[in-house]
């Protein structure tokens, strides 16, 4: 048996739009026409849910979060945009997370995600599985951010730039070329200091690849080669264990350069 919803009397929500089982909806939230919204569902309280905007199961929305309006950006001329989030994450306050830009283009968000408050998503953002984004952290329009990824506290990231998986920036930091996967990132602007040690153990990488990526940062990043030069070397001396792999793949196609 389906467990009903448990809606505030003060929080308005159009007809037209879908809550699952065992939904939440606190006191003033405001749920749009177009919003679908999976099970279980929490939403605090002061909630703006809008736009075409669909989100999975058990997803927790503190108070004053924003979520699928109109983007900001001035290219926008109307249409249908999307804003689709997974399951289990959590949006503290003042979250905002905006719709596409284009018609029929989609802002896109993971599952088991956890975004501090004041944190920004902007159109076109493209956010993984089980990233941490700490108070105040922004990515503007464009930005693609792997799986496993943190984002220190009112760090910027430029429009178009890429974060790889198990990457780490810290607080405070500037980011205007791709983070790559597994390293740590810090500065203004941001420049890749080191493997994530941390961010590699927690997450069960062995000790055979991060030495190997020990290995690929130092050829990156010490030795003054090309990227292309660095590339062909790290697949020619170190093991092709799927971490390396990645690291290669993910800086071989990088447009705006990488953070050195």
């Amino acid at each position: 048996m389906m467990r009903a919803c448990t809606l505030h009397p003060t929080a308005i929500i159009h007809p037209g739009a879908s809550l699952g089982a065992g939904c939440y909806v606190g006191p003033f939230c405001v749920i749009g026409e177009h919003v679908v919204l999976g099970d279980e569902c929490h939403l605090h309280s002061h909630v703006v849910i809008d736009g075409h905007t669909t989100l999975g199961a058990r997803n927790e929305i503190f108070p004053f979060a924003s979520i699928g309006l109109k983007t900001q950006d001035l290219k926008w001329k109307g249409g249908v945009t999307r804003t689709v989030i997974g399951d289990d994450n959590t949006f503290r306050e003042y979250v905002t997370i905006h719709s596409a830009t284009g018609d029929g283009e989609v802002t896109s968000v993971g599952s088991g995600n956890h975004i501090l408050a004041y944190c920004h998503l902007a159109h076109n953002v493209s956010l993984g599985n089980r990233n941490i984004m700490s108070n105040v952290a922004t990515l503007a329009g464009h930005v693609t951010v792997e799986d496993h990824a943190v984002i220190g506290g009112l760090a910027a990231v430029h429009q178009f730039c890429r974060i790889g998986k198990m990457a780490i920036i810290g607080g405070c930091s500037k980011v205007v070329q791709d983070v790559p996967p597994f390293m740590m990132a810090d500065g203004n602007p941001a420049e890749t200091r080191t493997i994530n040690k941390v961010g590699l153990e927690r997450n069960g990488v062995g000790a055979e690849a991060q030495s190997a990526l020990k290995n690929a940062y130092k050829i990156l990043f010490r030795e003054g080669l090309t990227i292309s030069n660095a590339l062909s070397k790290i697949e020619a001396e170190l093991p092709p264990l799927p971490e390396v792999r990645h690291l290669v793949d993910f800086v071989r196609k990088s447009e705006r350069g990488i953070s050195k």
